[in-house]
């Protein structure tokens, strides 16, 4: 081969390695996490005649309307309704290098395309829309369109069946937020422990946003979202959960 042929060769597999190499790199996946908030522990099934094949559809006991968030950071590229059929009401987040998580049969979608989402951010609710028989979330994790088989925190979920999985998104971050709401517009005492019979820690007004750092069990109370044994620490103290807006009629954050 000439010296002049030997560089064109040269100059053309130059890029072609240098290509290969960064679209190796790029295709690394996320450290992806469940798509709840810290501490829920939800029932994932997987089979071979879903479809996607590699998908897995969560539930756990009255999930309608539990929230839905993202699994991993990333730029929201779907926020679709495709009515009574296929994925009904769904969202699709791209957490680049070809990787993109969807999120489907929602009840209702929080975010718009374009949008840079946080992981643990809401990105919907559970539902039954779509070509569902019942509620429960669909999910996916795709790299360069083909569907993946799901790893959250590093390790493979289970195929095929079902196990119980326990979420570790955003666990140890600041926490999840709600909104304190009451019937007559009063403010909510804090108590220094689960229950009314504790000390006064001070009150929150009607309508504030607090942070619920953990949640515990404690006395059975009756507000404006219900009736919950649940108490949100919200770092001065506890509030019941019955005075407070989730979008969850379950626990949201880790144990206390």
């Amino acid at each position: 081969m000439s010296r002049a042929r030997r560089a064109v060769v040269t100059a053309l597999v130059a890029p072609l390695v240098g290509l290969a190499l960064t679209q190796g790199e790029a295709a690394a996946a996320p450290n992806f996490q469940l798509p709840f908030p810290c501490g829920q522990v939800w029932e994932g099934q997987t089979r071979t005649n879903h479809s996607p094949a590699n998908s897995v559809d969560f539930n756990r006991a009255n999930d309608d309307g539990d929230p839905v968030v993202a699994s991993a950071a990333g730029t929201v590229t779907r926020v679709a309704n495709e009515g009574s059929t296929s994925y009904g009401r769904w969202v699709e987040v791209d957490h680049g290098g070809g990787w993109r998580t969807r999120y489907a049969h929602l009840s209702a979608q929080s975010v718009s395309v374009g949008q840079s989402v946080r992981i643990g951010q809401r990105l919907g609710n559970v539902g039954t829309t779509g070509g569902s028989s019942g509620p429960h979330l669909h999910y996916e994790q795709r790299l360069n369109g083909a569907d993946q088989k799901i790893k959250f925190n590093g390790a493979q979920i289970y195929y095929w069946g079902t196990r119980s999985y326990t979420s570790r998104n955003s666990c140890g971050t600041s926490g999840t937020t709600g909104t304190v709401g009451t019937d007559s517009g009063a403010s909510v005492t804090i108590r220094s422990g689960p229950g009314t019979q504790y000390s006064s820690a001070g009150s929150v007004a009607n309508g504030a946003t607090v942070t619920i750092r953990c949640q515990t069990r404690g006395q059975t109370v009756t507000g404006k979202y219900g009736t919950t044994d649940l108490w949100d620490n919200i770092g001065s103290g506890y509030i019941s959960d019955a005075y407070v807006y989730t979008g969850s009629d379950g626990q949201v954050a880790p144990n206390c």
